[in-house]
Formats: C-alpha cells, sequence, structure tokens
C-alpha cells in the first residue's frame, strides 16, 4: 500500500519499472474496472497486457489448468485470474512457474481490497483504530475486506442478514490477525447497530455473479440493509460511504448515498489501478525480474 501511495504521487518515476514485461488475463467473469485497471498499471509501466475472454469457456475445460499455466509461464511474466471456482486460482499458482495474481474469485477479491483501504488511508490517514462497517452480503469482498481490515488493525463489523454472514473459517482467520495487530472483528445481524459511529461504511450487491437465481429471494431478505441516507445519519459526521461497484442503484444503496459528498466510490475505482502497479511492481520489479521465482 505505501508503494501504491507512492505511484499514484509520483508515476514518472515508475514510467518504464515493466519495461518488456508481459500478462495475461484470463477473465470468466465480466468486468470494467478490474480489466482496464490491471491493462492501465502495466502499459504506464512500460508493460503490455493480454486479454482472454473466458466468459463462454471455462478454464479447465478445453485444456486442463496444468497444461495451460505450463505454457503460458514461458511466454509471460505472471497470470491474473478473475474466475467462479478459487481451486482454479490455487491450482493454476500450484503448477505454474510464474506470479499468479486472485483478480476475484467466489471466496475472495483481495485486489479490491487493497484499493479501498489505500483509499481509507488517503481519507483518514491510517486504517490503525478505524471503525470500518460492511452492510450486506457475507460474499467474496466482505471477506478480503475483513482479512486486509485485521492486517491493519481496523475494528472491522458485519452486518449481515441471518445465514448470509460471512464463511466461519474466514472470520476465523481474520480474527486471529486482529489479535495480533489491536484489530477487532465483530458480526452482528442489526444494520443500525452495525454502522453506528462508524468511520467507513461499506456494501456491495446483495446477490453476486453466480447466484443470480437468488434474485428474487434475497430481495426482502436484504431491504432491511439498504444503505440509505437514514441508515448513515447513525455513522460518525465525517464517514465515508464505500461500494465495489457496480452498483445496483435504489437495491442496495440509494441515489442519494452513492452520488453524496460522503461516497468514495469513485476514488475507490481510480486506486484499483495504483494497486495494482504497487502489486505488479512487487511481483515482476527489480531483483524478481526475470527469476521465475513465484511468492
Amino acid at each position: 500500500m505505501e508503494l501504491a501511495h507512492a505511484a499514484k504521487a509520483r508515476p514518472q518515476e515508475y514510467r518504464w519499472a515493466l519495461d518488456a514485461k508481459q500478462i495475461v488475463m484470463f477473465f470468466e467473469k465480466a468486468s470494467l474496472r478490474t480489466r482496464l485497471t490491471f491493462e492501465a498499471a502495466i502499459n504506464t509501466m512500460g508493460g503490455s497486457a493480454i486479454f482472454v475472454d473466458q466468459t463462454q469457456s471455462p478454464l479447465g475445460e478445453r485444456e486442463s489448468l496444468a497444461d495451460i499455466a505450463r505454457n503460458v509461464e514461458r511466454w509471460v511474466s505472471a497470470i491474473v485470474l478473475r474466475t467462479y471456482a478459487h481451486e482454479t486460482i490455487t491450482e493454476m499458482a500450484e503448477v505454474a512457474a510464474c506470479p499468479v495474481i486472485n483478480a476475484l474469485s467466489d471466496l475472495e477479491h483481495p485486489c479490491q481490497a487493497v484499493a479501498d483501504f489505500m483509499t481509507v488511508e488517503e481519507r483518514f490517514g491510517s486504517a490503525k483504530g478505524l471503525k470500518f462497517t460492511y452492510v450486506g452480503d457475507g460474499n467474496n469482498v466482505c471477506h478480503s475486506l475483513m482479512l486486509t481490515a485485521a492486517q491493519l488493525g481496523a475494528h472491522c463489523t458485519i452486518g449481515s442478514p441471518k445465514n448470509y454472514a460471512p464463511k466461519a473459517d474466514i472470520v476465523a482467520q481474520a480474527r486471529a490477525i486482529a489479535n495480533r495487530t489491536g484489530g477487532s472483528v465483530n458480526l452482528v445481524n442489526d444494520p443500525t447497530v452495525a454502522v453506528t459511529d462508524a468511520d467507513a461504511i461499506y456494501t456491495d450487491v446483495c446477490t453476486s455473479m453466480g447466484f443470480e437465481h437468488e434474485v428474487t429471494k434475497r430481495a426482502p431478505i436484504f431491504k432491511p440493509y439498504q444503505v440509505n441516507e437514514q441508515l448513515m445519519s447513525h455513522a460518525a459526521p465525517h464517514a465515508v460511504f464505500m461500494h465495489c461497484l457496480p452498483a445496483h442503484r435504489n437495491a442496495e444503496v440509494t441515489d442519494a448515498v452513492l452520488d453524496g459528498p460522503q461516497s468514495v466510490v469513485f476514488e475507490q475505482a481510480e486506486n484499483r489501478m495504483h494497486a495494482q502497479k504497487a502489486l505488479l511492481l512487487m511481483l515482476l520489479g527489480g531483483k524478481k525480474q526475470g527469476s521465475g521465482i513465484r511468492d
């Protein structure tokens, strides 16, 4: 995150840092921010990106993941995956001799979380001790936000309906980290309790990609968790509103909040590029250039 702030503040210093480096991006899910920010990140540092649309043909269907990895590692510097099954990423990473980046799976969305807390640091100086609240479905974004908040020593509260809480093993992992950093992880069902005195309120869609068949079932369950002006009024006066986008306007969040003065959603979107610059620099730059070492 320190490197991300530096890359944003002084982009000219990194203009050729990844000269001639290439990444390949295999995407099984639709994308706007993830695709364009990865491409912009490496292109503006002298490298290039190759996009492979897998939305009609899931990875591993035509050719085994191991065979794909053993081919691709010989041509590019890193593999970026946006998939459904988290096992697609872990299996590829076990075989590939180059870095494999999780650009989203059904379990986690770590690149998003890094950009989000970069945005928090820009606004508040530090995430340590901050009250960070996530309201909504305990999904992949929620998992990565919990883990990142814990690592930074924030006090993270998840407000979700019964039976839609984040996975217990991720919660346990986040709490173990928070115990070391001075942070905390708290789960509640009442959205008002969750957001009271919060410094940042975050939400996501109620139905993630791959769960579209549950839209009708979920709509009434998540209606009380909509982030609107009334819910925001319980937060601290200086609180910010956050969303990973795309947003379903007037579903999980109202237009008044999404477009209001407390919203930093487009700052988050911009910071995806800077955070991914830092990630690529750490994986591909300096002494690790051309080493073939996987972290």
